[in-house]
């Protein structure tokens, strides 16, 4: 039985991926910061399917410390349950802010849990995928085309604008994607970024206030079910073989922006070491 782990499991589209792929007879190890969230979540799956397979770590992934300790622990249950092996990494957990807010680290809250959450836990997972020659997808936007990584001021800080960070954040996304497909596709790990389109969940409306909440709660009326994408997420799993594509949205390869180069994608790399305080090792570039 092939292992799942996927972030921000207990709503949205992070819940109905979970509940797809334990109908497609995957073992999902879900995470998401809630305890009595992640309870629900698992209730309701195994409300609708006794026999799925479905456990839950809480952690809040916008803290470094957090991230580590729950890969830890993830690890430490492959180990015990699955020989070591990861098949597949959803790094979907997300966020939306309304002004300018930062993480332990001091780090802007969207760049920290989008981005380097899974950047940080990917590493951590490695051996793992690395077994099982396994999947990584990220749940990215069509908000990353149009706009340039601020390399002088990644965070932001100066002139703060949350729509450009959130922007900038789902741009890392596909970078970080296409760096990890520059080093270890010939090791047979395949990395994606999943479109979602717009889809009708809360991510506006957690931790916001004032316009962003007002915009987000009138724009994902027009949004569909997370069921949409999540056979996305499903497709990318249950494939024998590993995709070729890297940017992924109602199941086809979708045109990304032109600034997804492995230039940009080494310096994000470099970078995203940097602040984590990790280095994945020494690769063969493509």
């Amino acid at each position: 039985m092939y292992t799942i782990v996927i972030t921000g499991a207990s709503s949205g589209i992070g819940l109905e991926t979970a509940r797809v792929l334990t109908q497609k007879g995957f073992n999902v190890l879900g995470v998401a910061r809630n305890e009595a969230n992640c309870n629900r979540a698992k209730d309701m799956i195994l409300s609708e399917n006794p026999n799925a397979k479905i456990s839950f770590f809480v952690a809040d992934l916008m803290q470094q410390r957090e991230v580590i300790r729950v890969a830890e622990e993830i690890t430490s249950y492959l180990d015990q349950k699955c020989s070591g092996k990861l098949f597949a990494l959803i790094n979907n957990a997300g966020c939306v802010r309304s002004w300018y807010m930062t993480t332990e680290e001091g780090y802007e809250q969207q760049f920290a849990l989008n981005h380097l959450a899974g950047f940080l836990l990917t590493y951590k997972l490695l051996p793992a995928l690395e077994k099982a020659r396994g999947r990584i997808i990220m749940t990215g936007s069509e908000s990353h085309k149009g706009i340039k990584v601020n390399w002088d001021d990644v965070m932001l800080s100066h002139r703060y604008n949350p729509l450009t960070a959130y922007k900038q954040s789902k741009l890392c996304n596909i970078l970080f994607a296409k760096g990890l497909n520059d080093r270890y596709a010939s090791a047979g790990i395949r990395a994606y970024v999943v479109d979602p389109g717009l889809v009708n969940t809360d991510i506006g409306n957690k931790e916001t206030g004032g316009l962003v909440n007002l915009i987000w709660m009138l724009r994902k009326r027009h949004g569909v079910s997370p069921t949409i994408p999540a056979k996305t997420y499903g497709y990318l799993c249950e494939q024998e073989t590993a995709p070729d594509g890297l940017y992924y949205y109602l199941c086809k390869e979708k045109i990304y922006s032109k600034q997804v180069t492995s230039k940009n994608a080494n310096r994000l790399f470099e970078l995203s070491e940097r602040l984590c305080g990790i280095y994945f090792g020494k690769v063969e570039m493509k």
